[in-house]
């Protein structure tokens, strides 16, 4: 459960007032005491993440988060923390305490809903007070759904994690297909994996490995070779294979080595369905044709890694974007959770691949973006439309 991958976990989201027993409502939720609890307003100043597996639903993330009406410079700051972790976030719970639903309370769920957010108000610590009528009321005519529980003596949990299940996405009720689709019993699916200064050492990346689990989860068999290795792999199979999926970063080169006839994709372009929209992104990457002098593009990159001078992101696709449009563009990089709010200022977004974000956070980013009128693509998409290839690489998809 610890090591299932960050990007494919439910985000669960504590939220609320100082002081009304987020902290404990976490340790009481995984029955351990994973987040500092005290009556001093305040106390968790960062969110705190805790995984934890919530049957029938598997490995979720539990994020207890700082007061929504902490004060002060130093508050406001915290206070936007919470907010960027709701950005990602699947499933909130609003707590509120004795004190009932507050005008913040009000403000924060109106938030809430413009994030479209599912949420549950958990009132707590009814070990001490009664909830008032008038906020389950509230809760009813407005369609909210609700759950009453005391942290301190563990009431209400069992009926509170139901409710969790229940308001969690379809999608993550089943399992994800990432390329599962594409792959009938004995089928032979030829992976490239280039090994470059970007390459980790000792390790394949997560791309790749999720790739390879869904082949052998689907009975396929998966084979994988560097990109030089391509021609002798198809002199030495009996037959053609039915799949090659590549890197995006040597699409290129391999669609060269691939046969018209064998179906070919790219890593990033199975995660762009998978975690996105494939649709949206592909329209996306026709802003690029458009772009001119001085545009500002918005390169969007979500795990944190040493930037080297075959970085793709940061180096390559920048000269490859450059060379497509002969105009001088006006590159900017949002690293991990950090995404721009102002979006309006980029002619297009180049989002990675996302294997770091769930798809609630992916599909935000692109609602976001579409929100503003801003063209959005990834990595995988606008490389094989650069290098002159997207036709081909979408084929399998039709």
């Amino acid at each position: 459960m610890a090591k299932a991958p960050r990007g494919e976990r439910l985000i669960l989201a504590i939220t609320g007032r100082r002081n009304v027993g987020k902290s404990s409502l976490i340790n009481a939720l995984i029955n351990q005491d994973v987040a500092i609890v005290s009556d001093v307003a305040g106390t968790t100043t960062d969110p705190v993440p805790k995984s934890y597996e919530l049957l029938p639903l598997g490995p979720v993330t539990f994020y207890d988060t700082a007061g929504i009406d902490d004060v002060g410079e130093l508050g406001e700051k915290r206070i936007q923390k919470t907010r960027k972790i709701l950005f990602r976030t699947d499933i909130a719970l609003v707590v509120v305490s004795e004190e009932g639903i507050t005008d913040y309370d009000r403000a924060f769920i109106d938030d809430i809903k413009k994030y479209q957010i599912p949420f549950i108000v958990v009132f707590n610590k009814i070990d001490l007070n009664k909830v008032a009528e008038k906020d389950m009321q509230y809760c009813l005519d407005n369609q909210m759904k609700y759950c009453l529980v005391s942290a301190k003596d563990k009431q209400g949990l069992s009926a509170l994690k139901e409710q969790l299940v229940d308001l969690a996405p379809e999608i993550l009720k089943h399992e994800k297909v990432l390329m599962g689709d594409l792959v009938t019993p004995g089928d032979v699916i030829l992976l490239v994996a280039p090994i470059d200064l970007a390459a980790p050492k000792g390790r394949l990346i997560l791309p790749q490995v999720q790739v390879l689990r869904e082949i052998l989860d689907n009975d396929g068999i998966g084979m994988i070779v560097k990109e030089r290795e391509i021609a002798e792999t198809f002199d030495r199979l009996k037959k053609k294979p039915n799949l090659v999926i590549t890197d995006s970063q040597v699409v290129l080169k391999v669609s060269g080595d691939v046969p018209d006839d064998v179906p070919l994709t790219t890593f990033s372009i199975l995660f762009a369905r998978y975690k996105g929209d494939l649709e949206i992104l592909t329209k996306g990457a026709d802003a690029i044709d458009s772009l001119e002098d001085d545009d500002k593009v918005l390169i969007a990159e979500t795990c944190s890694h040493n930037v080297n001078c075959d970085d793709i992101g940061r180096v390559k696709i920048p000269r490859w974007l450059t060379q497509y449009t002969g105009k001088n563009l006006d590159y900017s990089f949002a690293v991990g959770h950090d995404f721009p709010e102002n979006l309006e200022e980029y002619k297009v977004i180049v989002h990675c691949g996302a294997c770091m974000l769930n798809q609630k956070e992916m599909g935000r980013r692109i609602l976001e973006a579409n929100r503003r009128n801003v063209p959005i693509t990834n990595y995988g998409v606008t490389i094989s439309k650069l290098q002159g290839v997207m036709e081909r690489c979408l084929e399998p998809f039709e």
